[in-house]
């Protein structure tokens, strides 16, 4: 827990620091509901996934979720997975900028902040732009285009970086809330991903969580109001304990199977080198 820990009392300090909200950083957002009628994907929890990025998409595992790239991802396998009941949902990068993305030059150089850590290509965006806005509403029309079932959208806790803009709390909150609306406005089911320090805040707009090593970083508590909603904890792991040595694997998976989340053990490079499936 000592990470959580860690993360909680830095947000209680950006919160105390930030006077625009007019309340010491409280959110201030209440105006923006969550849209909640409709016809979209809502995924039971414990459902089984599977979650791919790279290289050729092993299309041959059993399970209820596939987790591809919006972009990388064609409708024609996007369309055969489907075809054999599986659901598709496609992600992409709503808070940071890929130089490789074919909408890449459609951003402009003010919104651009800070470099990823360790992601090569990738700078903050300023969600706050009306420009940054605009491309990711085109970015969920070609998940609605090519007829994905719902969305993944990434790097959802700027505010929470060193991204180079003073994001507020509120600033972080209204725009979650507006790719999760965005998202179920189009019919498409939506997941947070990021972001553990606002859950409570966003359980309501979203449909599940993706979340990448909350059992190594004692982090999965912050998790529970999704399973308490009746919605999917959808989880991977890295670590080489949980890789090479089978009782690790198997206490990490209890754990996972008691909370009722959906955790599966991968490569970080989400490249389907090997993967072990804890339900």
């Amino acid at each position: 827990m000592a990470r959580a820990l860690f993360y909680f009392l830095i947000l209680i300090m950006l919160n105390g620091c930030d006077s625009s909200d007019g309340t010491d950083g409280i959110e201030t957002d209440p105006i923006t509901p969550p849209i909640t009628d409709g016809n979209w994907y809502r995924p039971a929890v414990s459902v089984t996934w599977q979650w791919q990025l790279q290289s050729d998409i092993n299309t041959s595992y059993p399970v209820d979720i596939y987790d591809l790239d919006l972009f990388d991802s064609s409708e024609t396998l996007i369309q055969t997975l489907q075809d054999s009941g599986k659901k598709v949902i496609c992600y992409f990068s709503a808070g940071s900028y890929e130089q490789w993305r074919i909408d890449a030059t459609q951003f402009s150089d003010i919104d651009l902040g800070n470099l990823m850590e360790d992601w090569i290509g990738e700078r903050w965006l300023d969600i706050r732009s009306d420009n940054v806005r605009s491309i990711m509403l085109n970015r969920l029309d070609l998940a609605k285009q090519k007829n994905c079932d719902g969305v993944e959208p990434d790097n959802m806790d700027g505010y929470f970086n060193n991204s180079g803009f003073n994001f507020t709390v509120s600033e972080q909150l209204n725009y979650n809330r507006f790719i999760a609306n965005e998202s179920h406005s189009r019919g498409l089911s939506v997941g947070l991903k990021n972001d553990l320090n606002q859950v409570d805040l966003l359980v309501n707009y979203f449909d599940f969580a993706v979340n990448e090593m909350c059992f190594e970083f004692s982090e999965c508590d912050l998790l529970t109001p999704f399973i308490n909603q009746d919605k999917p904890v959808l989880n991977a792991e890295y670590k080489t304990n949980y890789i090479n040595d089978e009782s690790s694997r198997q206490k990490l998976c209890d754990n996972s199977i008691n909370r009722q989340f959906s955790t599966i053990i991968l490569p970080r490079e989400l490249d389907d080198l090997f993967r072990f499936n804890c339900i």
